[in-house]
């Protein structure tokens, strides 16, 4: 009984000491949120990712949390319009009350924004300016860091080549400014402009830059902004500002992507029967004795499924009082091309100390890549197109060809036939390897008596070494009656950077005024040599083609000065202007140097007397901006000098029994100059609710005169009948609009929505030195016939309009072949009822971003849409024909598309504008749903985040084709964009 009655007393004796024992290893924690200037912060989140538990501070700005775990543990504070703050805190008992400081977050217009040469607060800016920050950027399998950005950038249209790996990308701000230079951007990564062109043995420049590095984006758009850039500003800024080290104790993150990608659509093709059946019906006895028995999707054949890894470690701490951050990542990537494969190595340090009690900064970045790259030939999409689908891939005889069927003529492969598609990507390597590297170092000092005055010198270089070669066996019938065929190529690029500029920023309090005023000075050298080899057969005994120099060198040369002033009264009135001076080798000295100025105004309404006060406007600021900015990139090197083209071996001139190389003559402008832009920009900033609601509305007008064009000239005025020189003239005008607003913001969860839109129109307004308004400069080369283009610039239409005829249609609505309309009315039908019809330019971009936050789960989303851009369908033009199918003039079957049905054209209609269609288009880029489990390891720091997502989800279009969306609007033989699904781990300590 009484060990009974002792068992009760022994269980709760332990019950009180566990209690007891719990009770002494807890604690409470105090204290107060405060901003930068001990203000305290009124409804401030705190949470505890570890133990999910949140709370919100007082009307005091105080908070109290009981019954906490000694130790440590990872503290979040956020409020609309402060940035977050994530910290480790140590939890003692009877600790003393701690005090959290929180900065204006990136949300609030008092944030400091990277500009041209320094920083201002966005509350300041008289430019139209964006800024994307890493926690904003497309999540995914992201290969090439403009693909960060897409969709979220008012007039920003960014537009990938297709699915390779680290495929290109064409980058338009506002439209571009160029019928026949550049209309690229110019790319500055930390104070390092990058030269335009690209690189040999990678398929994107771009690409060789790690976008895991990347802090922050900003976009410069109107003159005001870009102006202090100059000559290379015509086409928008985008600067790209990488991370650096931590002034905070060390940080360790490691990430790991693996995504496997598949073809999201596929040309729509006839299969084997239809193909039959069409042969069977219509075809001769000789072409129906061509027909196979096989049933072969030859576009399964080329395409399947591609894995990629991407991993990426990088450390920063500081050591002693040097904070520095190390980085490195691999990248393997598979194309859904068969035999397309990217592998990417990079590393990067970024040191930022400062010396001299804070009064002199160093800022060291250096970042290299190894990237080795094999290429899978393009070629083998047309074919896989084109090629008979009642062929098999292999035939019996594995010594004929590689064992791959091909059409034969006389016992060689038939010339003027398409070959097979998986002989073309297994019979041929092209194999590329690029080291790049770029680095600089900038200096930045105030003086000791002057504080305010800072002398800031950058010193930098863009280092590329590149070489490759191809590779086609003798068996290969691509190149089998050369005996195969033997190419190597060697690139090497050295482009140096010096700038040095004065910066004094001082405030005036008595009279209320703030003066920012900046005097510098650049020097850019871009240099490149280019090794050029022989082409032989593939034993190497055969020279084919022999260059008539080892080597070329081109370079050019940019000095540069320039000035902004920026006066700021009484916090409401901000005026700007900068005026910069370029002189480039690309011209001659009378037109080499160029002066670029532009002026900008902003008016701070809400710090006006009538709005102060109204809580519920946040923020209201209208900008006007005026600039004008240049265009040398694209321009030949030496175009104003007069050249001369060295003949090839072909074309060699005997003199006895000696043979000498010819030197011919071309065509040169001795005044050719700068393309000129002039920008007009109005905008607004606002912001409501304490920026719960927040954006902008622009508006741009640009001119750009003295464009580059092609113009015929008098026969013996020069060494062709045709001249390039600045002639042109166009104009660009816009409307942009952004919103971004939290309609959702608990302790618990935040729902954050972007929208923005963008709408612009262009025309070209001149292209000859007299007036003659139906003058055409043909563009847009496509396949289907010899020296076919199908688009043209003509006064006051859009650049790269489609020229074609217009196309009569029977009672059913088909097209009747080769019957259109007589639109001069002349009783003829030719190249002058030709007309100008749509763009592939869209007049509208839209971009949607969404994220979403519940406890630890996060979701994101975004989704684009162009609208009323027209696409030129290639692929139907040329092969829908019944003359193709059963092409009797090279005696082999042919497939065709779908579309073939709906016209059932006999020969090709090439200029039909049947052709061009609609390629508006709403695509979801990508959904991601994130899980932060938090610490994962007991006794230790290490959090972690899983991840999951889907890119390229679903597009909806009237468009048949492939993709709707093709920068140059000829949609021909085009690498599909992959329907991608990624997991990804970040571990963090």
């Amino acid at each position: 009984m009484n060990k009974q009655l002792s068992r009760p007393f022994w269980a709760l004796s332990m019950l009180l000491g566990v209690s007891a024992s719990a009770f002494a290893q807890q604690a409470t924690l105090k204290g107060r949120v405060m901003d930068q200037k001990g203000s305290s912060l009124v409804g401030a989140t705190l949470r505890f990712e570890e133990i999910q538990k949140s709370l919100s501070t007082n009307a005091n700005g105080d908070f109290s949390l009981d019954r906490l775990q000694t130790g440590k543990l990872r503290l979040k504070v956020s409020m609309v319009g402060y940035a977050t703050l994530d910290t480790l805190i140590q939890v003692n008992d009877g600790q003393h009350p701690l005090n959290l400081y929180l900065k204006s977050n990136t949300s609030a217009l008092e944030e400091v924004v990277v500009i041209g040469y320094g920083t201002q607060k966005k509350s300041d800016l008289t430019g139209s300016i964006s800024t994307v920050s890493a926690k904003d950027f497309q999540k995914g399998q992201i290969s090439s860091p403009e693909q960060l950005i897409m969709g979220k950038v008012p007039g920003v249209q960014i537009t990938t080549s297709g699915g390779q790996p680290g495929a290109g990308s064409t980058i338009r701000i506002r439209t571009g400014a160029s019928l026949n230079a550049s209309n690229d951007p110019l790319i500055v990564v930390d104070g390092i402009p990058l030269a335009g062109g690209s690189v040999s043995g990678v398929a994107n420049p771009l690409s060789l830059i790690n976008p895991n590095d990347i802090e922050t984006f900003t976009i410069l758009k109107d003159a005001n902004a870009t102006a202090i850039y100059g000559s290379r500003a015509s086409n928008g800024v985008i600067l790209i500002t990488t991370k650096k080290g931590s002034r905070s104790g060390t940080q360790i993150n490691f990430s790991t992507q693996n995504s496997l990608a598949t073809v999201a659509n596929k040309v729509k093709l006839l299969n084997a029967d239809q193909i039959r059946d069409y042969v069977n019906t219509n075809g001769s006895d000789a072409m129906k004795k061509l027909l196979g028995t096989a049933n072969t999707d030859w576009q399964d054949v080329i395409y399947g499924n591609a894995f990629t890894t991407d991993n990426n470690v990088n450390i920063a701490s500081k050591a002693g009082n040097m904070p520095y951050r190390i980085a490195a990542g691999y990248m393997n990537q598979d194309g859904v091309l068969k035999n397309d494969n990217l592998k990417r190595t990079t590393a990067a340090l970024a040191l930022t100390p400062k010396f001299l009690d804070n009064h002199l900064s160093l800022d060291v970045n250096v970042r290299g890549t190894w990237s080795k790259s094999k290429f899978a030939t393009q070629d083998a999409i047309g074919a896989a197109i084109q090629f008979d689908p009642t062929q098999p891939v292999y035939v019996d005889d594995k010594n004929s060809f590689g064992g791959y069927y091909e059409w034969i003529q006389g016992g060689k492969p038939n010339p003027n036939a398409p070959r097979n598609p998986l002989a073309l990507l297994d019979l041929r390597k092209d194999n590329g390897d690029v080291f790049r590297s770029i680095g600089n170092a900038k200096v930045d000092y105030s003086f000791h008596f002057l504080p305010e005055l800072h002398a800031n010198l950058n010193v930098g270089y863009d280092l590329a070494r590149s070489k490759g070669n191809t590779f086609t066996p003798v068996i290969a019938a691509r190149n089998f009656n050369e005996g195969g065929e033997r190419t190597q190529y060697k690139t090497d690029i050295n482009n140096k950077t010096l700038e040095f500029y004065l910066k004094y920023d001082k405030e005036l309090p008595t009279i209320k005024s703030t003066i920012d005023a900046t005097l510098g000075y650049g020097y850019y050298k871009n240099s490149s040599k280019v090794y050029n080899f022989n082409r032989t057969n593939a034993e190497g005994d055969k020279i084919l083609n022999e260059p008539t120099r080892p080597f070329d060198k081109p370079e050019n040369l940019l000095i540069s000065y320039y000035g902004r002033l920026i006066y700021t009264y009484d916090n409401r009135y901000v005026l700007s202007g900068t005026l910069r001076s370029d002189g480039s080798s690309r011209f001659s000295p009378d037109n080499r140097w160029g002066y670029f100025p532009s002026v900008g105004f902003t008016w701070r309404a809400k710090n006006e007397g009538f709005l102060k006060d109204i809580a519920a406007v946040s923020e209201l600021k209208l900008r006007l901006s005026y600039g004008k900015t240049g265009q040398q990139d694209g321009i030949a090197n030496y175009s104003y000098l007069p050249n001369y083209t060295i003949s090839g071996n072909e074309s060699m001139y005997r003199f006895g029994d000696e043979y000498y190389y010819l030197n011919s003559p071309v065509a040169y402008d001795k005044d050719i100059r700068w393309e000129n832009t002039t920008t007009y920009n109005a905008g607004v900033d606002f912001g409501f609710s304490n920026n719960r609601v927040y954006g902008s509305v622009d508006y741009y007008s640009k001119k750009t005169k003295d464009l580059l064009s092609t113009i015929p000239v008098p026969v013996g005025s020069n060494f062709s009948n045709f001249l390039l020189t600045n002639v042109g003239n166009m104009e660009n005008q816009g409307l942009e609009f952004n919103v971004h607003f939290v309609p959702l913001k608990t302790d618990n969860s935040t729902l954050d929505i972007g929208f923005n839109l963008t709408y612009n129109k262009s025309k070209v307004t001149n292209l000859t030195q007299s007036d003659d308004p139906n003058f055409i400069v043909e563009t847009g080369g496509i396949r289907g016939g010899t020296g076919g283009n199908i688009q043209a610039h003509k006064v006051n239409f859009m650049p790269n309009s489609f020229n074609v005829f217009q196309q009569v249609y029977d009672e059913q609505g088909h097209p009747v072949e080769g019957v259109y309309v007589d639109r001069n009315g002349d009783g003829v039908i030719s190249d002058n009822d030709r007309y100008l019809y749509k763009s592939p330019l869209p007049k509208y971009l839209l971009g949607f971003t969404a994220a979403y936050s519940y406890k630890k789960w996060s979701a994101t989303t975004v989704l684009r849409a162009n609208l009323d851009n027209y696409v030129y369908d290639n692929v139907s033009s040329n092969l829908g024909s019944g003359a193709n199918i059963n092409d009797q003039a090279v005696l082999v079957i042919n497939n065709a598309p779908v579309d073939f049905f709906n016209t059932n054209f006999l020969l090709k209609q090439l200029r039909s504008d049947y052709y061009i269609k609609n390629a508006s288009f709403l695509k979801m880029d990508n959904v991601n749903l994130s899980y932060n489990l938090g610490k994962f390891i007991r006794n230790s720091n290490a959090s972690m985040s899983i991840s999951a997502t889907v890119q390229n989800v679903f597009t909806i279009t009237n468009y048949k084709g492939v993709d709707p969306e093709i920068s140059n609007g000829i949609d021909d033989r085009f690498y599909p964009r992959p329907r991608t699904y990624v997991l990804g781990v970040n571990v963090s300590f």
